[in-house]
């Protein structure tokens, strides 16, 4: 993969980025290799830089150490604003984006901020608790991903709506590996498939509106291609992992016809 310009001279390329997102986000890295080149250089600094906030929960034991790690991209968000990027091999990259494509760093604030719930082991207050985390977490990150490759205001609805349907499928999928790590993923009162079903609801919404995304933003919303199949099955009570065949079968679809 060549490197992006705006970084020669830094020691950071967008390969490195890739590289990153293959080895920590395997099916996000296909959703990126299935859109275009001039997308992909917008898209794995901002992946790279969303597998670390989503990793650093989990790399300390004690709760108040994970939030520290967390604070610490906090810091590297806010220091946009002065131009100076922390050395990392992601947060180099990342201010170029964020300068480049003009990303609010208010929406990336929330995503870091939100994480602070994987650093502790009580579950959601509620369901609302856990609709403004993955409001925050996978809609604001499919939205900066939109923004990233021009998407227009108007796209905002839809597009968070795919990405908390994304996000909603992906959190299923990972609750009983959260729940073996000694987490409560789940809130009260609240069964697998109801919230698989929420799930679909935010897809038909994201779906009502698709005329509003441009075609250029499409491959900002590869990264939920899974979403749909994965939560009609966990509807159903079935297991979220599709089949090998649905799963390649699928990303192909969409990326050829930028439909989701």
């Amino acid at each position: 993969m060549e490197a992006d310009p705006r970084y020669r001279g830094t020691g950071v390329t967008i390969a490195d980025c890739a590289a990153l997102v293959e080895r920590g986000d395997p099916d996000r890295f296909l959703a990126v290799m299935a859109a275009p080149p001039a997308a992909r250089a917008r898209l794995f600094p901002l992946y790279a830089f969303n597998l670390e906030v989503a990793r650093a929960p989990w790399v300390a034991q004690e709760p108040l150490v994970a939030e520290m790690r967390l604070q610490w991209w906090r810091d590297v968000v806010e220091n946009t604003a002065a131009g100076a990027a922390r050395a990392h091999e992601v947060a180099e990259p990342l201010h170029a984006l964020i300068r480049a494509a003009a990303l609010p760093r208010d929406v990336l604030d929330r995503m870091v901020a939100a994480r602070r719930w994987d650093c502790w082991r009580e579950p959601f207050a509620d369901r609302a608790a856990l609709e403004d985390y993955l409001e925050d977490t996978a809609g604001g990150l499919m939205w900066l991903a939109a923004l990233a490759l021009g998407a227009p205001a108007e796209a905002e609805a839809a597009v968070r709506a795919y990405g908390r349907a994304a996000g909603m499928a992906g959190f299923l999928a990972a609750a009983p590996e959260l729940q073996a790590r000694g987490r409560h993923p789940l809130p009260e009162e609240t069964d697998v498939p109801g919230l698989a079903r929420l799930g679909l609801d935010w897809l038909a919404e994201a779906r009502a509106a698709r005329a509003t995304v441009p075609k250029a933003v499409a491959p900002a919303l590869l990264a939920g291609w899974q979403a749909p199949g994965m939560l009609r099955r966990l509807a159903a009570g079935e297991p979220a992992q599709l089949s090998e065949f649905a799963r390649r079968g699928g990303l192909l679809w969409q990326a050829l016809t930028g439909r989701w």
